[in-house]
């Protein structure tokens, strides 16, 4: 490990000098490409610099032991060396986690689609309150989040939202998210004061660049409709709202956010690539594949990766056994601790994997 950590150093440190090189500052693609390397070994340098430290300071109490006869001097060094293992371990464990493989689509921008499920118009108040979470999320990270196709009601609940969320590693931080996701609360409506149960299920999907998915043009099918808000009124007397059939496969998208016909048609190929990006790995990976369709599942209550429990004012996540007694802060955009929490489980699995 520390043969391979070295070699990132050294690539880190080559790295720094040639984005200081005129001829790489001229070349604008070279440039980025190299910032965003030279950004990604970053941090885990830091980390290893930090180790390497921690290590030297371990030798140096050795020594000062073997050379030391003083009491008092030799119990000031066997304390200092004992805090420089401890110190020197919790790096080492943390390096190894950052030495991890990595998905190759976290540091892409991402697309999530939120679905009411089971529970009628509690649901679709339920897939706003979602839509809300992931909107002051983004805003709390300074992402940029980009609407494509909002089916609202008229009381304001969404049935259905489809938008981006852009910024740097976005797929990683919201990968977590997909899956049936479950509200347990008592409705404005209810009279009786009951708690009523529903679901919405979110879909995350990593951004497709054109790199990744090529479309000819003659497998898709573009119509053209006029864009409507809740409750059927026309907000758009031109047909401006797009979908975007792709023959191949029947993937059906759709964007009417916009006022503009070609960029409500630059959204839909966005949401159009990322779909068949999805389809493509998972053929290309059946049991990512799996994974997938267990992840959305039927909007069944059953089939849950998290309960939103308004009266006890608690979220549990369900894949790491998780509850956070903050819902309040939680639904406003307050999420790190939970996905944190979740990457540091991803990240366990994988290592443990990889020991055995």
């Amino acid at each position: 490990m520390l043969e391979k950590l070295a070699k990132m150093k050294e690539r880190y440190e080559e790295l720094g000098e040639r984005l200081g090189q005129p001829e790489v500052i001229s070349d604008q693609k070279l440039f980025r490409e190299l910032a965003k390397e030279h950004s990604s070994l970053g941090e885990i340098v830091a980390v290893y610099d930090e180790y390497a430290a921690a290590l030297s300071a371990c030798a140096d109490c050795r020594a000062m032991l073997e050379e030391e006869s003083d009491a008092e001097l030799r119990e000031l060094a066997h304390e200092e060396l004992r805090e420089a293992e401890e110190t020197a371990a919790a790096l080492e464990e943390k390096l190894k986690l950052m030495m991890l493989p990595r998905d190759p689509n976290d540091e892409k921008n991402v697309i999530i689609e939120i679905r009411a499920g089971i529970g009628g118009d509690e649901a679709a108040l339920f897939g706003a309150a979602l839509f809300r979470m992931y909107s002051r999320y983004a805003e709390r990270h300074n992402f940029r989040l980009d609407v494509i196709d909002m089916n609202d009601t008229e009381i304001g609940g969404v049935k259905e939202a489809v938008f981006s969320i852009n910024g740097k590693a976005a797929y990683s931080r919201m990968k977590f998210e997909g899956g049936v996701h479950r509200v347990q609360r008592v409705p404005e409506t209810e009279s009786q004061g009951r708690i009523h149960t529903s679901a919405a299920t979110v879909a995350v999907l990593p951004e497709a660049e054109d790199v990744d998915v090529y479309i000819d043009p003659n497998d898709i099918r573009v119509d053209t409709y006029r864009s409507s808000g809740a409750g059927g009124q026309h907000v758009n007397k031109t047909s401006s709202a797009i979908r975007i059939t792709h023959m191949p496969t029947g993937i059906v998208v759709q964007s009417q956010d916009e006022r503009s016909q070609i960029q409500n048609r630059e959204k839909a190929m966005r949401v159009l690539k990322s779909r068949l990006y999805e389809l493509y790995s998972q053929q290309a990976h059946n049991a990512e594949a799996e994974a997938r369709r267990a992840m959305v599942g039927s909007g069944d209550r059953s089939a849950k990766i998290r309960t939103y429990n308004y009266p006890q004012s608690r979220v549990t996540d369900h894949r790491i056994g998780l509850t956070l007694y903050k819902l309040e802060a939680f639904l406003d955009g307050d999420m790190d601790e939970m996905i944190d929490a979740l990457i540091l489980d991803e990240r366990m699995k994988l290592l443990k994997g990889g020991e055995e």
